[in-house]
């Protein structure tokens, strides 16, 4: 903990308990912090403090009972912006679970807030924190590996060669399983019908999307990176890589809400009594597809193309 402040409240007059803590809290600068060693969950303050100080603060569980109960309560640095869902993720994968688990979008929706999604959501964001910070501690079978740091044109081959090839790869059996399965089941389901039709227009808009891609926004950005390396600049193509950027997260929030759609109606893949094998294997696929393709979105809405407008406007300022 360094040598950040410890108030042992459990020594503080009951009356006098959160006035000494406001007390505490006014003090700190931008960045500072101090920890509070309770002897109760001490959540009222938190939302004591959010009320008459506002969203201005961080609320980090170091000791979650059951005899003691230590937390550390920062200032927000005002200049320094809030992560959204995305940058959280980025900074660390295993976050991505938690948002699965949550309903929280952290692809398409991953340039929101963590408290606007949470306001959206209706979840408490102190419980939300609390999972995330269980994350940290967490081991995972998802390889950590440093997006981040990847050049533009290795991640775009990542992204074509596993994403991309995920896609193409499971697509014609997402559809030919889920037709079977609708023939099959679909009088006493009818959702299996509405879920047929779903991915058969969601693979009609991801065959499009990833042509696109591949065909013309990759080789751009890849164009971008050797310019910015010093090899020769090409003609700019676009007036601005913003604009197929746009379109392309256009599509990602049209495939994004077709899954969700789907998830809705399985209600998160929860296969009815007596289901078949090939019932089974349906929502199994269809699960796997969305998770991929939450890590496919994410890997572009959060990573590559930021980057990539960033550096164009260094290459052509």
């Amino acid at each position: 903990m360094n040598s950040i402040t410890v108030l042992d409240v459990t020594k503080i007059e009951p009356r006098l308990k959160h006035p000494t803590i406001f007390e505490h809290f006014d003090l700190l600068a931008g960045g500072e912090g101090f920890v509070i060693h309770n002897d109760h969950d001490p959540k009222p303050l938190y939302y004591q403090l959010l009320g008459e100080r506002g969203n201005c603060f961080t609320w980090n569980y170091l000791e979650n009972g059951p005899l003691v109960w230590e937390v550390e309560i920062r200032k927000n640095d005002p200049d320094i912006k809030e992560e959204t869902l995305g940058e959280i993720v980025k900074g660390d994968l295993r976050k991505a679970e938690v948002f699965k688990k949550l309903g929280l979008d952290f692809c398409c929706g991953g340039k929101k807030t963590l408290k606007d999604a949470c306001r959206e959501n209706g979840l408490d964001i102190v419980k939300v924190k609390e999972e995330l910070n269980k994350a940290d501690q967490a081991s995972s079978s998802i390889p950590q590996h440093d997006f981040n740091s990847w050049s533009l044109s290795f991640l775009a081959d990542y992204i074509v060669n596993v994403h991309h090839a995920y896609v193409r790869q499971n697509m014609r059996t997402l559809r030919d399983l889920s037709e079977k399965v609708a023939n099959r089941h679909g009088q006493q389901h009818a959702e299996l019908k509405t879920i047929r039709n779903l991915v058969d227009e969601m693979a009609s808009e991801l065959a499009l999307h990833l042509q696109k891609e591949e065909v013309v926004l990759f080789p751009y950005i890849k164009e971008l990176e050797n310019s910015a390396l010093g090899k020769d600049k090409d003609q700019q193509i676009f007036q601005t890589v913003k604009e197929p950027i746009a379109a392309m997260e256009n599509d990602h929030d049209i495939v994004g809400d077709l899954a969700r759609h789907i998830r809705e109606l399985t209600h998160n893949y929860t296969l009815p009594e007596k289901a078949c094998n090939s019932y089974a294997l349906l929502y199994k696929m269809l699960e796997n597809f969305e998770s991929d393709l939450h890590m496919h979105i994410h890997l572009e809405n959060n990573i590559l193309f930021p980057k990539a407008i960033a550096l164009e406007k260094e290459v052509y300022a």
